[in-house]
């Protein structure tokens, strides 16, 4: 059986404990690995490696972290087949979608080196007479990520490829369903150049998770999960006096409007409410049908659904893979039972697919739920599987205050060809991140990534510019060299002349 373990200090660990997860194969059932589940003492080891490290990390220039980044992205190019490929048999997605969420992984190391550019400070000339003013960014020291099974490599590249190049050193716990992406890819990251100590992998469970949020040597926490451990980490990492991003969870609804090119939205919901078995937080899980348009969405969504070709991620013709895990897999049938309970109408059942030779696997087909009310259930909660709801309303107010409603706010779009529709959706909707005639709305690596509402807890975005505003603290110097002459001592607030 593989045996993984942790990396710390640049080498594999086997940590201190006996505790071991077995990792699945979701396209057959069958388990194909070990993985070790730290504890307290392994992560503490890990930040003990990871803050002395600091102390020569944060000394290189931004120049050269930034050519080790640039190493480290030539490397998970060359590498990109066995890394999706890694994600395919741990996760099941298909191995285009696999790709496809490596390479947005790959945007944000990219972007990280432009690092010496973006850490680049601000300069005022006598904002006092002789008196010159100045900022700068530094880093904070140890940082640690908590990262979601549902993408393996890209969320983990999310983190530590900003917080590294900006001078910290990081701490990672990925799932302990998937974690053999991202141990090859501090594998990679040391075959770059990096430093033994700058980047530690911990895997775990809740004994580990606590353990990073009690760390007093852990200076940021970032988190992508659902909204109850992201609550539950943005309290207790804010009580251990630590800088906090934590995203939850999503409910995120596509409205289309009467006027809408029909053929492209019925597309775009397709990939968006199906792909990757809709285990993604930016998943469009709700269909709005605005006006007359409900019938004929329906309709058309129908018959692609059924259509839908469900087979292992490795196989080429395959659209949608399995779901990760067998409770998982349990937990969204459930969610079907619910909705058909509440009294949805279930136009497309999924639950009974069978796939010759994969019997084991975790499969579960597309689902489609019509006349769902926004009381139910199925509407509130996040499934995380290949279930779309449509909801019908009258008209665009309805539309935009149904969404505002709803307690989460991590993605949305909408579907029109009416350009005051489109910007008055963008300006007045309760979201963080809007799509117009855009399925998935995912920010490129230059912007930033978050939701509004219960979808993000703490202040800043993951990435981009507000990945290096966390990553760092601002310092501001004020500066005045004097003339020789000693000045007599004051006693006011100082105001500039």
């Amino acid at each position: 059986m593989n045996l993984i373990e942790h990396y710390i200090d640049g080498k594999s660990f086997s940590g201190s404990s006996e505790k071991k997860g077995k990792i699945f194969n979701p396209a057959t059932g069958k388990q194909e690995s070990e993985v070790k589940l730290g504890s307290k003492v392994d992560l503490d080891l890990a930040v003990e490696k990871a803050k002395k490290a600091f102390d020569s990390w944060s000394n290189v220039t931004p120049l050269q972290r930034a050519r080790v980044i640039f190493k480290f992205k030539d490397l998970i190019e060359k590498n990109s087949d066995e890394l999706t490929k890694l994600i395919v048999k741990e996760h099941g997605k298909v191995y285009e979608d696999a790709k496809g969420s490596l390479i947005r992984g790959l945007e944000v190391v990219e972007f990280a080196c432009g690092i010496p550019q973006m850490l680049k400070g601000e300069f005022t000339e006598n904002v006092g007479t002789n008196i010159d003013s100045w900022s700068t960014r530094q880093p904070l020291g140890v940082c640690a990520g908590i990262t979601p099974f549902n993408f393996p490599a890209m969320v983990p590249m999310w983190m530590f490829p900003m917080a590294i190049a900006c001078g910290n050193t990081f701490v990672l716990k990925p799932s302990e369903k998937d974690p053999s992406c991202v141990m090859k890819l501090a594998n990679l990251f040391k075959e770059a150049g990096l430093p033994d100590g700058v980047f530690n992998i911990v895997n775990g469970d809740k004994e580990v998770v606590d353990a990073i949020l009690e760390n007093k040597d852990i200076s940021a926490v970032s988190f992508v999960g659902s909204t109850p451990i992201a609550k539950y980490i943005y309290e207790n990492a804010a009580k251990n006096e630590k800088r906090v991003q934590a995203l939850g969870g999503a409910k995120n609804h596509c409205v289309v409007m009467p006027d809408c090119d029909l053929d492209q939205a019925v597309n775009g919901l397709m990939g968006a409410a199906y792909g990757s078995a809709g285990e993604r937080c930016m998943a469009q899980s709700v269909a709005v049908a605005v006006g007359n348009i409900g019938d004929e969405l329906v309709n058309q969504i129908s018959k692609k659904v059924e259509a839908l070709k469900v087979g292992p991620g490795m196989d080429k013709t395959s659209e949608m893979g399995p779901l990760v895990t067998k409770e998982h897999l349990e937990r969204v049938k459930g969610y079907v039972d619910l909705g058909v309970k509440e009294g949805a109408k279930l136009v497309v059942d999924g639950r009974e697919i069978k796939l010759q030779g994969y019997e084991n696997g975790y499969y579960i087909g597309g689902c489609l739920f019509d006349h769902v009310k926004k009381d139910m259930r199925i509407y509130k909660e996040e499934i995380f599987g290949p279930v779309l709801s449509v909801v019908r309303v009258k008209n665009f107010d309805e539309a935009l205050q149904l969404i505002n409603d709803h307690e989460f706010g991590n993605g949305t779009s909408i579907y029109t060809r009416d350009g005051d529709a489109g910007r008055t959706f963008a300006n007045k909707i309760k979201v963080g991140m809007v799509g117009i005639n855009i399925p998935i709305p995912v920010p490129v690596a230059y912007h930033s990534f978050g939701g509004w509402k219960r979808s993000l807890f703490g202040d800043q975005h993951m990435h981009g510019p507000e990945g290096v505003r966390f990553y760092t603290k601002l310092k501001t110097i004020t500066s005045r060299w004097p003339s020789g002459l000693r000045s007599n001592p004051e006693f006011v607030m100082p105001v500039m002349k």
